[in-house]
């Protein structure tokens, strides 16, 4: 009969592998949105996905199954705990690449705006457009600066004047849509912790089963 402590094992690698299947998806699912015909939906959030390092993100994931795959053989051996070993270094090395991510995230937060300045400075005309529309909004930083793209939002200079420039509102959505991303990657690392700690269980119960064995045929022996 399976014991608490396997099925507590069992229920976290699960978890950490459905952890795995997560990064992939949404790095390979904003890989395509990157590279579909931007929308008034799509065009402010493909911006920012784009730069994210969502191919770290794919090479994360695999690091994820690998590790998954490395503590398969610790249940087709029950008194083994050397793969266990090696699957909780591999578990502390996918939370330190999943940590190293979500940082870098978080630290492009903190300088929405410079970077934001310099994604808007590469954005063609026509994503301009779209950011205004989006945002009701024209140019950057005002009307000038650098000028609006002319269109159905700011048709005009003096229509354009009159509203604000799109920095503050496309730094608002980057911040809150950034945010969501890098706290779901320290969520990771949680979930990434916990499967930690119950290897290390697993490894502690072992050392136990293994330990009332040798007392088992100790005793055996001396009858």
């Amino acid at each position: 009969m399976v014991n608490k402590i396997v099925l507590t094992y069992l229920a976290a690698d699960f978890v950490f592998v459905a952890t795995g299947g997560l990064i992939m998806g949404f790095s390979l699912i904003s890989e395509s949105l990157i590279r579909a015909t931007p929308t008034i939906g799509n065009v402010a959030q493909d911006l920012l996905l784009g730069e994210c390092p969502l191919t770290a993100g794919v090479v994360n994931a695999v690091f994820i199954f690998v590790t998954f795959v490395i503590g398969l053989p610790a249940l087709v051996l029950p008194n083994n705990r050397g793969w266990l070993r090696a699957q909780g270094w591999a578990v502390v090395l996918c939370g330190t690449f999943t940590l190293i991510l979500g940082l870098v995230i978080w630290f492009d937060t903190l300088a929405t705006r410079s970077n934001l300045s310099s994604i808007w400075g590469q954005t063609p005309p026509l994503d301009q457009s779209l950011l205004q529309e989006k945002f009701n909004c024209c140019g950057y930083l005002d009307s000038q600066s650098p000028p609006f793209i002319q269109d159905g939002t700011c048709p005009n200079a003096l229509i354009a004047a009159q509203k604000q420039g799109c920095v503050q509102p496309f730094s608002d959505f980057a911040n809150s849509y950034l945010d969501l991303i890098f706290t779901s990657a320290f969520g990771i690392v949680g979930i990434d912790v916990v499967m930690l700690l119950s290897v290390v269980v697993m490894i502690k119960h072992r050392q136990e089963l293994e330990r009332y064995r040798h007392i088992d045929e100790k005793n055996y022996g001396g009858i």
